[in-house]
């Protein structure tokens, strides 16, 4: 890690908090959308054509609305997690130095880019996040069949 966790932990925490922020916004979006879909189906001589146009936009705002759910669950998550808390094992709200990569033990996120160093934001349930915690800088743990090293924790 190119810079301390008292700096970088918060921008981590910033990006995956945008991260879902994006999600909740396309997932109501889509929802609108949806619906507005549903709405403007007009009644026409083919009632059965009607009632599938109706139908499938329901189904696609159904989708949508467990999209949001999921992305409110992820939010919740992530309002759990202080990134001004230092730790010295790895568990949520972590940012873990590793000989495979940076983590941040927080939501599954994915790749974030911050200051020009890769993080992975992952939730603590990920099996990577599972390998690591409770681990301690200077320990190893094996990962899919090889040897990773904990260079630092905090």
């Amino acid at each position: 890690m190119t810079q301390p966790s008292s700096t970088i932990k918060p921008l981590l925490h910033a990006a995956c908090a945008a991260f879902v922020a994006e999600r909740i916004e396309a997932a109501q979006a889509a929802m609108l959308t949806a619906q507005e879909s549903a709405n403007s189906e007009t009644k026409s001589s083919a009632g059965d054509k009607y009632e599938t146009g109706r139908a499938m936009a329901q189904e696609e705002r159904n989708r949508n609305a467990v999209q949001l759910q999921q992305a409110l669950q992820l939010q919740g998550e992530l309002a759990r997690i202080n990134p001004e808390v230092v730790s010295d094992a790895v568990r949520p709200g972590a940012l873990v130095d590793t000989s495979m990569g940076c983590f941040y033990i927080s939501i599954s996120a994915g790749k974030l880019t911050v200051d020009g160093q890769d993080y992975f934001a992952v939730s603590a349930a990920a099996p990577v996040a599972a390998a690591l915690t409770g681990k301690r800088a200077g320990e190893d743990v094996v990962f899919n069949g090889k040897k990773v090293q904990i260079q630092q924790v905090e």
